[in-house]
């Protein structure tokens, strides 16, 4: 079955991809509503929602650097999964052409793609919300955040922000609008590790289907788009530790 994917793959003319909170689940990294995410888990309560809630931040910014601490600034720990390294050897190959990602955690530039298109924002930037031009690279804030700080704009003395979208906020209109012009001219679609419950990211796939396109589904629970799938798989790990051997 591994290589009836393959096949796919080679015989798009445009193939995509579209990742989510499951694909870094591999390399440790926990992503919000699965069973051992953080909305589930009890030693944050409800404090897990507000960890991306703009209101809260704006209130209380220390709660989102001390939350995020361990699962984004500490990104040097983390290594990218075989899921990936195998989607960065596809783009250098020529048969993966762009990857949309809700994901926050720049493990696919680390694993060597150059086509990423971040539609939740990205922590590569750090800027101030109150004094314009004000900003740090991602380096120098992980840095300050891993020594017990939070990264402070020398102007006002306030916590930066990362780009980052966070409730409340209105998702990258540049990223979102490059992300579904690669969904609509993509006859290709892998659909890995997201449950497609989060909207816009979740209608990606349908562009890609009502250009005439195929989606191929690779994810632990089901999505609503299960049944229009060329190709369904449950295990991403399995999956994609195949495609590295026939690669």
């Amino acid at each position: 079955m591994i290589k009836e994917l393959f096949e796919k793959i080679k015989g798009a003319s445009y193939c995509s991809a579209l990742t989510g909170a499951g694909v870094s689940t591999l390399s440790g990294i926990r992503d919000f509503r699965g069973k051992n995410g953080l909305y589930n888990d009890p030693a944050l309560s409800m404090d897990a929602e507000k960890i991306f809630d703009i209101g809260y931040f704006v209130k209380d910014p220390s709660l989102y650097y001390k939350a995020a601490a361990s699962f984004i600034y500490d990104l040097d720990d983390k290594e990218a999964s075989v899921v990936h390294i195998v989607l960065a050897e596809l783009e250098k190959r020529g048969y993966l052409k762009a990857i949309i990602t809700q994901n926050i955690d720049l493990l696919h530039q680390k694993a060597g793609s150059s086509r990423v298109i971040e539609i939740h924002g990205s922590p590569k930037v750090h800027y101030c919300m109150y004094c314009e031009g004000v900003s740090l690279p991602f380096e120098e804030a992980a840095a300050i955040v891993k020594a017990g700080g939070f990264p402070l704009c020398p102007k006002c003395g306030k916590i930066l922000k990362p780009a980052i979208t966070f409730f409340g906020e209105n998702l990258p209109a540049l990223a979102l609008k490059e992300a579904g012009e690669e969904a609509q001219k993509s006859d290709l679609m892998l659909v890995l590790g997201t449950s497609l419950t989060v909207f816009p990211a979740a209608s990606m796939p349908e562009y890609t289907l009502r250009g005439g396109g195929e989606i191929v589904i690779v994810n632990n629970m089901p999505t609503h788009l299960d049944g229009l799938a060329v190709l369904h798989y449950n295990d991403l790990e399995e999956v994609f530790s195949g495609l590295k051997d026939v690669l």
